[in-house]
């Protein structure tokens, strides 16, 4: 029997600029600091967005030489989030362009019988984000 996973805890990301990428989640998304401290190799700083809960560990490493992130390479492709409505992706839409964060425009998509919308930005550091909806099919 496999045992049960229950969510995802968290994600953790590695940036450039640890103050500057802190900020842009706390600004963008209203993510509050809960924990940070040494890391092994560097230094982190844990988020959580109140409401849902949900957490990303922003990392700093030392060995970092401020390369862009790029989904090319093995390791992380992109995060995807949900949102409970339809309409939440055109509030985040809004959202995002006030804070003057580049996006994709939602797309609404059928793909072999699913239906879903989803909208596409980057972070800072070029980390692909999705906020995703999925009506009841």
């Amino acid at each position: 029997m496999i045992p049960e996973l229950a969510a995802t805890h968290h994600t953790a990301i590695t940036v450039t600029d640890l103050e500057a990428s802190v900020a842009w989640y706390e600004q963008v998304f209203g993510f509050a600091k809960f924990m940070e401290g040494p890391h092994p190799g560097g230094y982190a700083i844990l988020l959580m967005e109140p409401r849902s809960q949900v957490v990303i560990a922003v990392h700093r490493h030392d060995a970092n030489e401020g390369e862009r992130f790029t989904e090319t390479r093995t390791g992380l492709d992109h995060i995807g989030w949900s949102v409970p409505r339809r309409e939440d992706l055109d509030a985040w839409e809004a959202r995002l362009r006030e804070h003057g964060v580049t996006f994709t425009p939602t797309v609404d998509v059928e793909e072999q019988g699913i239906r879903f919308s989803v909208l596409v930005f980057r972070d800072p550091d070029n980390i692909q984000f999705e906020l995703c909806w999925m009506p009841e099919n």
